[in-house]
């Protein structure tokens, strides 16, 4: 049965808390249906930001006010954040500039404890910024192997068995792909990799945004997301199971704090936007009930998640009834879906496309969102890759509406 839409009058009311949503180009006001490249920020992160340079601008760890409010603020960051993904505790939250940086300091920590020969797998669904760095082990004589992505936008199961034995060190994996929507079986892969004794590394950046996140049942070892995909400011965040990262021999000076979660983290950290991340989690519970922070977060993102599947399945199945469109990825039918819906159009390239949608005030993508690997399995790379539009928690059903009669439009001249 279809979702009603007056049942999110809640959410679609918050629209007004974006201060970008006001912004228009050409006449049209922006429909941002761009958020899987980086999601607008509400009022309260922005003056989270600016009140930390306003009041409490310090280094850590002095014995002076602002120092020590400095200390404080980074700490209940990361008490949110592990609220946010339902990690054990503080300690298991490392920042760093952005999900590709703590990637590679992850990837070259594991690397030195790995010997010629050992085996890491990676798939071909995922971003490059959870392969690129696993990749580079190679020259170290680290084999890495590839799981293959089926052409329905799902990864090929049999062949991730076939790929796991008993070299296997670590399988690093995507929740969710940021260029098809497919939400991946993680806790299969967990089993497996459980029976080797591997490693298991997940990226949720393109998942945190639409889903609730438990560390603990899903049983990672480590997590990286980023908070600019779910409100906040370009801040990577860095779950490691507790105990682990003490046991990685990190990139780091003499002077950093050994223990967890400092040890990754290297140089001064970036404080005002750790205060943005802190605000965007906070913001992101407002929009739930419950005892607890944890349990005003999975509420809130259950509500959510509601809500933009109802908008990305709408345009996925007006997308379908379109002549000479291509819809790619699987269908909304089963709720575990990312809200992001990626398409070609005949005859015409992608970025052609993409600067016409833009010319009416239309936020998407085209490319390959260097998800490069699975445009490429897909045949799509030499045409220019994919159209990507992604759902985010301030659009609405009329911004839909004015993508699908754009793409028709644009669709009915090339057929002429």
């Amino acid at each position: 049965m279809k979702t009603k839409p007056e049942q999110f009058k809640e959410i679609i009311k918050h629209r007004n808390d974006f201060p970008s949503l006001n912004k228009k180009v050409n006449g049209y006001p922006l429909a941002y249906l761009d958020g899987p490249g980086g999601s607008q920020v509400p009022t309260k992160v922005i003056e989270a930001i600016s009140n930390y340079y306003k009041n409490s601008n310090a280094n850590t760890h002095g014995y002076f006010i602002t120092s020590i409010e400095s200390d404080e603020m980074i700490l209940q960051a990361r008490r949110a954040a592990a609220d946010f993904i339902g990690a054990e505790n503080a300690e298991c939250i490392s920042f760093g500039a952005n999900m590709t940086t703590l990637n590679f300091s992850l990837s070259k920590a594991i690397g030195r404890s790995l010997q010629k020969g050992e085996e890491i797998v990676i798939t071909q669904l995922d971003h490059e910024a959870n392969r690129g760095p696993w990749l580079n082990l190679r020259e170290q004589g680290i084999v890495v192997r590839e799981v293959l992505l089926k052409q329905d936008g799902t990864l090929d199961y049999f062949d991730f068995k076939e790929k796991i034995n008993e070299r296997t060190r670590l399988v690093a994996m995507g929740l969710s792909s940021n260029a098809l929507g497919t939400v991946n079986n993680v806790k299969l892969v967990r089993q497996l990799t459980y029976e080797v004794g591997a490693l298991l590394m997940v990226d949720a950046v393109h998942y945190a945004p639409h889903f609730s996140i438990d560390v603990k049942s899903l049983g990672v070892d480590f997590l990286i997301c980023s908070a600019y995909k779910f409100y906040g400011p370009h801040v990577g965040i860095l779950y490691s199971r507790e105990g682990l990262l003490e046991q990685l021999q990190t990139d780091r000076l003499r002077t950093q704090d050994p223990k967890a979660p400092y040890r990754i983290e290297t140089g001064t950290l970036n404080h005002a936007a750790i205060a943005g991340v802190k605000a965007a989690i906070e913001y992101i519970s407002s929009f739930g009930e419950g005892n607890s922070f944890r349990s005003k977060l999975v509420d809130a993102m259950e509500r959510i998640n509601s809500y933009e599947h109802y908008l990305a399945s709408t345009l996925y199945d007006e997308l379908k009834k379109i002549n000479g469109v291509k819809v790619f990825g699987q269908s909304f039918d089963d709720q575990l879906r990312a809200p992001t819906v990626s398409f070609t159009i005949a005859g015409i390239e992608p970025s052609e496309a993409c600067k016409k949608f833009g010319e009416k005030g239309i936020c998407v993508w085209d490319g390959n969102f260097y998800a490069i690997r699975a445009v490429e399995v897909l045949g799509l790379f030499e045409k220019g890759g994919l159209i990507r539009a992604g759902i985010s928690l301030y659009n609405t059903i009329d911004e839909v509406h004015r993508l699908l009669a754009e793409v028709k439009s644009i669709s009915k001249k090339k057929s002429k």
